[in-house]
């Protein structure tokens, strides 16, 4: 399986932006995945953020808080998660992403953890109560397995925080493109083209937005700016109520991005 960075140059090769959904993983039950999984694949997605459920989501909004809940509701942990991903391996032919908080990875056992997430096709980790300064531990233990550890850059990190988190950032940097929590927004900052257009320059890896894109429109404009999208609140959204075609036109709307767009 291809590294999260070269997934994300091959997709660019091809002329689209990298697309990412997120997933709550076991809402609806952990038979859930595989299908899910399936699915993404099918429709041509670039990697899967693969989300665990947790008690205390801080950067998570409504959408994704409660399809946390039910997923905490049919027994879903973070073991039963990476056992079922790893029931179906060999169908798994995209980098995975797993977004948790510290808690249940350190519950875990980072070792096994790291051992368990091979098993399991992990390529990437995303964990969003780490902050940079606490983040070596994580890389330590996971590089050695080729799992890279992810961070995310706010909007108001100053150009020389902006330039360290690019630096220790692995596979991808996480341009996120809203102050507050996930969810879906109407409209976004108007300082977004030179905010991403300094963090493209401090990275030597590709630059992912995320969080309240919700719509195709929002894909075009946010894909432009950076090498791809990752979606998550609407795909939950549209998970839980059946409708693939939500997904489908979320998916479709990153390919042929080529330039940048006006917000």
């Amino acid at each position: 399986m291809t590294t999260l960075k070269q997934a994300i140059e091959q997709t660019k090769a091809t002329g689209n932006k990298a697309f990412i959904p997120y997933m709550m993983a076991g809402d609806g039950g952990l038979e859930t995945i595989k299908p899910t999984i399936l699915t993404f694949q099918q429709l041509g997605v670039t990697a899967i953020e693969v989300g665990i459920p947790f008690t205390d989501p801080v950067a998570d909004g409504p959408a994704i808080e409660r399809a946390g809940e039910r997923a905490l509701a049919a027994g879903v942990t973070l073991r039963k998660v990476l056992q079922t991903l790893a029931s179906f391996r060999e169908e798994i032919t995209v980098p995975l992403v797993v977004m948790t908080y510290f808690n249940p990875v350190l519950a875990y056992g980072l070792e096994t953890f790291a051992k368990d997430c091979v098993a399991a096709g992990v390529k990437g980790l995303i964990v969003p109560d780490v902050p940079l300064e606490e983040s070596a531990l994580l890389r330590e233990t996971l590089n050695p397995h080729r799992i890279d550890v992810i961070q995310l850059v706010s909007l108001t990190s100053p150009p020389d925080r902006i330039a360290r988190i690019a630096a220790a950032s692995q596979g991808f940097v996480y341009a996120v493109t809203v102050n507050g929590i996930t969810g879906a927004r109407s409209h976004f900052a108007n300082n977004l083209e030179h905010h991403f257009a300094g963090l493209r320059q401090a990275s030597p890896i590709p630059v992912l937005a995320g969080f309240g894109i919700s719509t195709p429109e929002h894909v075009k404009k946010m894909g432009a700016l950076g090498d791809g999208v990752i979606v998550g609140s609407a795909i939950v959204t549209a998970l839980h109520e059946g409708d693939i075609a939500t997904v489908e036109a979320l998916i479709a709307a990153s390919k042929g991005i080529l330039a940048k767009s006006t917000l």
